[in-house]
């Protein structure tokens, strides 16, 4: 079977269901040019992922050769995927593909997609229907097939039969396009919208006329990908606008974690319109003594009277290793749990596990303050990570507490290329823990944190930035990652 899917107009979150489904289980992946590569993240781990696109002036492959390609991979596979932006019957050639495979005796089934004549008029606040102002709309490819004699576009009829009219691949030819309009019938006057990047953070939006469009695009310097609106709808912009209305519109934001952890920091700044940037500076890997404190600890766990646990991978890392040994939540039955804040609270309960203790501040400074005179003569287990700081155990022996210490995961740099943003004005770099700062600085360089804002989770993390001669523009109240993004919202910029 092969799926022809239309992958949406640029934000990720307007993928169907049905596509997210039918792409968590290809084998094969043949893709176009994606408003946004996350997309391809919905692919399971060994699909086998072709890249297609094609861009002015160059095609991967030509339109034959990926038809050929559709029919060879499908050749004893289950699921073979051709995503393609937007929907694939909308000047998708997704037709042109069907008709190939079914040549072909090769079962296919059509997945539409949202189309980005209708989405991304809507990102920029323009409706194309309005109730009194426009009862009809046209869509019309501003790229025709080059080798056809002449257009087959009928101008003559369709520059007045419909209120709106909007023209996808269209800028390189505006000039013509514009010109074609006015000259069958269209005023010279009709407000009109070119939406470069539309339904992505970077949008941009220029509202002008018919007649003044082709000049206004070369002078603002829009690029393709863009799409071009004719119509009195273009007017209810100021009234509907409100994916530019977002508090981080226009922003760029580097986010430092793991890969595995910087969905949630990302999905919230994406929610408030940044753009967000991932370049993991660390990766979760196993502790260097490859579990020999933490399987001890796991040996001895019904005799410590508290288990303190630092971190949210701290959890998880120990709960994966409980299950290695067939063991769970009920082997905790004798101890208390202390958890340095509500992150690693909320992974605890996951597992069965509520916190007997979490502190107002989450730092080991704020659990200190809370055990002082709890603790003595107790046998505490402390669960963390290789490196850490020692201010936890030795204040803990000091207030007559024996510590055991259990490393259940070492952070490690990663080999990312930051290169790959040469191109990119980022505004914001965040970094939520010491161990982001020091794998950045060593990737990228300390002089580069002198030449942007930054962010960090806690005063820790800004205590290490200050070490590389940077300070910190935002430190969050509270060390957790939403308000890690609360005090990156209410930041006055």
């Amino acid at each position: 079977m092969v799926y022809l899917i239309g992958a949406g107009p640029g934000d990720v979150g307007l993928l169907t269901i049905k596509a997210a489904e039918i792409l968590s289980q290809a084998e094969v992946l043949i893709y176009d040019k994606l408003a946004d590569k996350k997309i391809l993240n919905f692919a399971p781990k060994g699909c086998e992922k072709i890249y297609v696109g094609k861009s002015a002036g160059h095609h991967t492959l030509r339109q034959e050769e990926i038809n050929k390609l559709l029919v060879e991979k499908s050749f004893g596979k289950k699921i073979v995927v051709r995503l393609k932006g937007g929907d694939p019957f909308v000047f998708g050639r997704g037709g042109e593909e069907g008709i190939f495979l079914r040549e072909n005796k090769i079962d296919f089934e059509i997945i539409p997609g949202v189309t980005s004549a209708i989405s991304v008029p809507a990102y920029a606040g323009i409706p194309v229907t309005h109730r009194g102002v426009a009862t009809s709309f046209a869509v019309i490819t501003g790229h025709e097939d080059p080798t056809k004699p002449e257009s087959t576009i009928r101008w003559e009829k369709i520059s007045t039969a419909a209120d709106t009219l909007i023209f996808l691949m269209g800028v390189e030819n505006l000039p013509k396009i514009t010109a074609k309009l006015i000259e069958h019938g269209r005023d010279a006057k009709t407000p009109a919208a070119v939406i470069q990047n539309g339904a992505k953070p970077s949008q941009k939006v220029l509202v002008t006329t018919l007649e003044n469009a082709a000049v206004d695009v070369e002078e603002n310097k829009i690029k393709p990908p863009a799409i071009f609106v004719i119509g009195e709808v273009v007017n209810l912009r100021e009234q509907l606008k409100w994916f530019d209305n977002k508090i981080l519109f226009g922003k760029t934001i580097l986010v430092t974690r793991t890969r595995q952890q910087a969905s949630k920091l990302t999905k919230q700044l994406e929610s408030l319109g940044a753009e967000v940037l991932e370049f993991p500076t660390i990766k979760i890997s196993l502790p260097s003594d490859n579990f020999v404190s933490l399987d001890a600890a796991i040996k001895n766990l019904k005799t410590f009277d508290r288990i303190i646990f630092t971190s949210a991978n701290g959890v998880e890392k120990f709960f994966e290793r409980l299950k290695f040994f067939k063991l769970d939540a009920r082997i905790f039955f004798n101890a208390k749990v202390a958890a340095i804040g509500s992150a690693t609270a909320e992974k605890l309960s996951d597992f069965g596990i509520i916190a007997d203790l979490v502190p107002a501040e989450f730092r080991a400074e704020g659990l200190l303050a809370e055990l002082k005179d709890k603790v003595a003569g107790e046998k505490i287990l402390l669960a963390r990570a290789e490196v850490a700081r020692d201010i936890l155990p030795s204040e803990l022996e000091n207030f007559g507490a024996s510590v055991t210490i259990a490393k259940v995961y070492k952070t490690e740099p990663t080999s990312e290329n930051f290169s790959k943003f040469a191109d990119k004005k980022i505004d914001l770099v965040t970094f939520t823990s010491s161990s982001t700062v020091e794998n950045f600085v060593a990737a990228v360089g300390k002089d580069f944190l002198r030449q942007v804002k930054t962010a960090a989770i806690g005063p820790i993390t800004a205590e290490t930035l200050k070490k590389f001669g940077a300070t910190a523009d935002i430190v969050a109240e509270k060390f957790t990652i939403s308000g890690l993004v609360d005090a990156i919202k209410n930041y006055r910029w």
